[in-house]
């Protein structure tokens, strides 16, 4: 339960950070009537958005086990990782539309340096929550910030973008760069979109976590066991499930196979990941 606080802690503080980073582009794109810094802007409101999405979803994920969910909640992680991803590819694709039904009438461009420069800050901001909420999301395993940084990463291209396109009007390219940026925009979206689906729709249909072979070469390094069949491993790295059927002599008692399950367990844990839960199936093994 104190990774999942801790969690919660990391998107309110990125939750300020995105909200402030949002406002300053939404009123500098607003002043300089600039499509693509607006686009900008409402893609940083998402990412506000995405994090209020991951704090509920990382409480309901915190939740212990009862009858109603024996597994527990994680999934739930999983779920507010998809819910993002799926705001990512609507807002995408309404930018992306605006875009295309504007370019053929591209307004002209109210530029100044101080905007350039409060746009510079926002990506500089940008950067440093996506490499730290990436960072800690790796180290304890979280798909929700490891998704809410791909949602931020993908904001940094795209601010990138945005700044190379006014620079280039103010040095006297035409306008209507700034609505083919604002399309391109819509495309990193849809391609930050695509890395959280990736990642979480394997787990969500229960994809094999492990190897098969990983398993069985753990698995055979026990003499009590004669042949492994069913080879099964499902969840995240937070919590994995392994399940198999294991041939064993006819006369071995139930209290070996016991001590045998429980070997297979702990060295799965110690080789593998500290989060596996192993059920296993003892069978006679026929000659």
């Amino acid at each position: 339960m104190d990774k999942y606080k801790k969690v919660k802690n990391i998107l309110l503080f990125i939750l300020v950070a995105n909200l402030v980073v949002a406002f300053l582009k939404l009123i500098v794109g607003s002043y300089i009537n600039s499509s693509s810094v607006l686009a900008d802007g409402f893609h940083s409101l998402s990412d506000s958005a995405s994090n209020i999405v991951g704090i509920v979803g990382i409480s309901i994920a915190a939740r212990p086990r009862d009858k109603k969910h024996p597994y527990g909640h994680t999934k739930f992680e999983m779920l507010s990782s998809l819910f993002i991803g799926i705001m990512m590819v609507f807002i995408a694709l309404k930018i992306m539309g605006e875009a295309v039904l504007n370019i053929k009438n591209p307004e002209s461009l109210n530029m100044t340096n101080v905007s350039i420069v409060i746009l510079v800050i926002t990506l500089i901001i940008n950067i440093i929550v996506s490499k730290y909420e990436y960072s800690v999301g790796k180290k304890i395993n979280s798909y929700i910030l490891i998704s809410d940084s791909l949602h931020t990463k993908s904001d940094v291209y795209v601010s990138i973008g945005v700044l190379v396109t006014l620079i280039c009007i103010k040095l006297g390219f035409p306008v209507i760069i700034d609505k083919v940026v604002s399309f391109v925009v819509g495309i990193f979206i849809l391609h930050g979109a695509y890395e959280i689906f990736k990642s979480t729709i394997k787990i969500l249909v229960d994809g094999a976590i492990i190897e098969e072979n990983v398993i069985r070469e753990i698995v055979v390094e026990f003499k009590e066991i004669k042949d492994i069949k069913n080879i099964r491993s499902r969840g995240s790295e937070n919590d994995i499930h392994i399940d198999m059927d294991i041939m064993v002599e006819p006369d071995m008692t139930v209290e070996k196979s016991h001590e045998l399950s429980h070997s297979i367990e702990n060295t799965m844990r110690a080789k593998i990941n500290q989060n596996i839960q192993v059920a296993t199936h003892i069978e006679p093994f026929k000659k």
